[in-house]
């Protein structure tokens, strides 16, 4: 089953294709990553799902419906832009948003002290929003957008203004969410944070869709195509390889990019030509995923 389907989905703004022409399935009980640089449609796809925005064409499900009215109750959204009341306190934000979301006075009971000790806040329960720093004002954003326990997450950039204890603090919460059947999505730039926590990656650029697989899947392709070796003598030769794109030394070594070839095809015509003294088949991280894919400049910009 796909919590979220999107199905030819575009969205224009003036001459700017934000997102053009994107299909996605989202499974349901998975992690999913919406990946990208700064402007590269995230956070307008999200709106899209939530019904924010209307897209331009394209059809949206959202837990099996088209129409997301029908099953807001079953969502929790967290948007970029946070927004909480200053001068509640957190006890009285969670149980505010709590009760607009239908959560019963007899759930909130039982639900606010341990959403506030789960994202460890329950020592600033009776302060006031504008008492807490932005860190602890990012985590009570996330104990009400999952305060109705929903089924579905949407997430967008929630490790902002984080420090690493308290991204590690939220990535442990996704995770249990995950164990316990509910679907997750979140958006993010930071590469190093979806690699620990994806089952899926979408990576977008400029409104398009760049690649959608599981992590596992898209690391094994890209690591089919880097390999480091290591040669005994002259090495010059290896860039004139009919399979070799590219070349960078790095000491004794070279990290060599290859076309669409077997690798073990690749470690034969070294062999024919010089001593081997080291073989390795690169598995690269995200980031260099991203950077090979997307470019250089859109990676800074991001």
């Amino acid at each position: 089953m796909n919590a979220v389907l999107l199905d030819n989905v575009c969205k224009s703004f003036g001459r700017l294709h934000a997102v053009d022409n994107l299909s996605v399935k989202v499974p349901a009980g998975s992690v999913y990553g919406f990946l990208g640089p700064n402007g590269a449609g995230k956070t307008t796809t999200i709106r899209m799902m939530m019904n924010i925005i209307r897209p331009d064409s394209g059809r949206i499900e959202i837990l099996g419906d088209g129409k997301i009215e029908q099953v807001k109750a079953r969502i929790g959204y967290m948007p970029e832009e946070r927004g909480l009341y200053r001068k509640m306190t957190a006890r009285k934000v969670l149980a505010y948003f709590g009760a607009i979301k239908g959560v019963s006075d007899r759930e909130l009971i039982e639900r606010i002290p341990r959403w506030l000790q789960r994202v460890e806040l329950a020592d600033w329960a009776d302060k006031k929003v504008e008492e807490l720093s932005r860190g602890m004002h990012q985590k009570l954003q996330f104990a009400v957008t999952v305060i109705n326990e929903p089924e579905l997450v949407i997430l967008d950039e929630p490790f902002s203004g984080l420090d690493p204890l308290n991204q590690d603090l939220l990535k442990n919460i996704i995770l249990e969410m995950r164990n316990e059947g509910k679907t997750i999505i979140f958006s993010t730039h930071v590469m190093h944070e979806a690699e620990k926590l994806c089952d899926y990656i979408l990576l977008i650029n400029k409104g398009k869709l760049i690649l959608d697989d599981t992590l596992e899947n898209i690391r094994s392709r890209q690591s089919a195509h880097t390999v480091s070796v290591e040669l005994e003598g002259d090495a010059t030769f290896v860039d004139r390889l009919p399979m070799v794109t590219a070349v960078k030394s790095e000491g004794n070594r070279l990290d060599v990019t290859l076309a669409d070839v077997d690798t073990q095809e690749f470690l034969q015509a070294l062999m024919q030509q010089a001593r081997v003294k080291a073989f390795e088949v690169k598995v690269p991280s995200l980031h260099e995923i991203f950077v090979n894919l997307v470019g250089v400049s859109d990676a800074e910009n991001s």
